[in-house]
């Protein structure tokens, strides 16, 4: 059996429910052999047959199907770019194809009235929705949670919801990028593709990370960041059985963008000898080490900051549908204050600074732009504008490199000497500054090679990226997007496949008929109906059918034997574990770690701390046996191994 075995065998298929719903919503086989066209679940049409066939048992039909998922990713990316350009030509009066932050003649009511105005149409939408749909109980699953928990589903209703908000936001003039509207909808469009084909679960994983990498590539201009931004934070891992359909997506998603969208490059660096003033020596991994920790200490400050706007806006008492006008009327006075280079994601103002005029920034200059964009991203995103600080925090750490490059030399004289200028630093801070929020140091690593084409400024971008990864990893912990987790209560610090943990439950491992007696039982009585040989553990309860402890059967003939001569003791003296136990809503995983702490080898699994009614009995033996298996199948899956 290959690596893409049945997903049940593979112990992360679908639930029970999910499974029974599927069978509910498929039609019976048309006679002669051919089958039907199959709903499930949510209205889902199937794939025909042959073809469902075709992607399950073929890498080239799942490499078929990623082609077909990074082409509709550039197509969505493509019409993503040219309805949210054209909102803001609409709303600040923009000639055709400037930038907003690029922009230095808008109409200064503009500035002030776009961000609320939009802030005012989202705030609609959201109210819309919640009269069409009632209330969530749960926020929409994006492309790292879906490959974490869920095996790769997403709703694409909800994908599609959530790139119409971040289209609004960053439309309006929000300091948002458009990123996270990519990827969300370009994944949600792959996972619905498999569950058509019904693929396995590491395949569809697969595809998800294929929507983002296409997504990604499209957006940016730059395959392989969009294939390693698929492996590093969506997929999770490298290995041979993802590379052909992940960078086959990349290079479609870029292709067809290309074809029909004109888009400028990331930053044009027009000449490498303005980066560089003589040949990149071992010497500038030094200043490049100090940048990247500076940059991570400033990602750190920023995500930390847009947490602190959110608990402001729930403090204030806000409703939810007012507080992104209230937060675009803060950020149209930024930048009606600041500068317009502050709004939308920031593109255009990013182009100004790698451009040769946009070299003469001074100091407070850069370090004012520097506080006004991390402040407008801040309280848009805390505010409730949708949208992702992919671009942000390149832009961001574009104005660090060039702030570094400037105050460096000041405060240590040596550095005036090295041959990197402003302009290398500044794509070694925009490297180190998205890779502190975003992750991914190989992605913003190609991101560098990408944008410069010069190896040498590539390995000092390297050596940045591992210092404030690393330095985020040790003192934070989380990327922007696991940080939002962490916020809602998910253990989730990565995209690892963890949701076959959470589905590998105390309530699908215990037995369910464990052996009870009454607690009052009398001890003579006990042993005569147990004697040694038959079940080992019995579980007693009392006169209520409450779970009271374990008996140890042989434990308790050896005590019967030992008081022979004194007085006999009785059954509830003989209990074990009488208040700890296991619940069926815990995983493998939790249940492992309540038997070390018990030092039992059998616990009882009661419905709840309060009732404890005995529902089975779960030994460690069993537990670990199934965690290991399950284990193993995942690397066997992840590695490309064959069985």
């Amino acid at each position: 059996m290959s690596a893409r075995q049945p997903a049940a065998a593979a112990g992360g298929g679908q639930t029970s429910a999910g499974r029974a719903a599927d069978a509910a919503g498929r039609t019976a086989p048309r006679p002669g052999g051919r089958t039907r066209r199959r709903w499930t679940g949510a209205g889902i049409v199937q794939a025909p047959g042959r073809l469902r066939s075709l992607v399950r048992r073929s890498e080239g039909g799942l490499v078929a199907l990623a082609t077909l998922v990074g082409s509709v990713a550039g197509v969505a990316v493509s019409a993503m770019s040219w309805v949210t350009q054209s909102l803001r030509e609409l709303l600040f009066l923009l000639p055709s194809g400037l930038r907003l932050s690029a922009a230095d003649t808008v109409t200064p009511a503009l500035l002030l009235v776009g961000p609320c105005l939009g802030g005012a149409l989202l705030g609609a939408l959201i109210v819309g929705m919640q009269y069409v749909r009632g209330p969530r109980k749960r926020p929409a699953i994006d492309p790292i949670e879906a490959n974490a928990l869920h095996g790769g589903r997403m709703s694409l209703r909800d994908s599609v919801y959530l790139a119409a908000q971040n289209v609004i936001s960053n439309g309006c003039g929000a300091s948002v990028g458009l990123e996270a509207g990519y990827t969300q909808i370009a994944s949600g469009l792959a996972s619905r593709l498999g569950i058509a084909f019904e693929v396995r679960r590491s395949d569809l994983r697969t595809l998800v990370g294929c929507g983002a990498a296409g997504a990604i590539a499209a957006g940016f201009g730059a395959p392989l960041a969009g294939a390693f931004y698929a492996f590093e934070l969506i997929i999770g891992t490298y290995s041979i059985a993802t590379l052909t359909p992940v960078v086959v997506a990349a290079l479609c998603g870029n292709l067809v963008s290309r074809s029909l969208i004109e888009a400028q490059p990331l930053v044009d660096l027009g000449d490498m000898q303005a980066v560089t003033t003589s040949h990149v020596t071992s010497m500038e991994i030094l200043p490049s080490l100090a940048l990247g920790l500076i940059c991570a200490a400033l990602g750190i400050l920023i995500m930390r900051g847009v947490t602190l706007v959110e608990r402001l806006v729930q403090a204030s008492g806000i409703p939810r549908a007012a507080a992104p006008a209230f937060g675009g009327l803060c950020v149209g006075a930024l930048a009606l204050v600041a500068t317009p280079q502050v709004l939308s994601g920031g593109h255009g103002a990013l182009h100004m600074h790698f451009a040769a005029e946009g070299q003469g920034h001074g100091i407070a200059a850069l370090a004012g732009l520097f506080a006004a964009k991390a402040t407008a991203s801040a309280i848009s995103i805390g505010s409730g504008f949708r949208g992702g600080l992919f671009f942000a925090s390149l832009f961001l750490g574009a104005i660090a490199g060039k702030l570094f490059a400037a105050l460096a030399p000041m405060l240590v004289p040596p550095l005036a000497g090295f041959g990197l200028t402003p302009l290398a630093y500044a794509v070694i801070g925009m490297s180190a500054l998205a890779v502190a929020i975003i992750g991914g140091p190989l992605t913003m690593t190609f991101l560098a090679l990408e944008v410069t084409g010069s190896l040498p400024i590539t390995g000092v971008v390297l050596a940045a990226v591992i210092a404030s990864s690393l330095t985020v990893r040790k003192t934070f912990g989380y990327s922007f997007a696991t940080w939002r987790f962490h916020l809602r209560g998910e253990s989730i610090r990565s995209p690892h496949d963890v949701g076959w943990i959470r589905s590998l439950t105390v309530g699908r491992l215990m037995r369910r008929d464990p052996e009870t007696v009454a607690l009052d039982t009398p001890l003579p009585t006990f042993l005569r109906a147990h004697a040694l040989g038959s079940p080992s553990r019995v579980i007693a309860v009392d006169g209520r059918g409450r779970y009271a402890g374990i008996v140890n059967v042989p434990e308790t003939h050896a005590a019967a034997r030992e008081a022979a001569t004194a007085a006999q003791p009785v059954l509830a003296d003989l209990l074990l574990h009488t208040n700890t136990f296991l619940t069926p809503g815990m995983n493998a995983k939790d249940a492992a770690a309540a038997f070390d702490r018990a030092e039992s080898e059998a616990l009882a699994v009661v419905d709840g701390p309060e009732t404890r009614k005995v529902l089975g009995l779960l030994t460690e033996s069993h537990t670990l046996k199934r965690y290991s298996e399950e284990l193993d199948r995942q690397r066997r899956a992840m590695a490309g191994e064959t069985d």
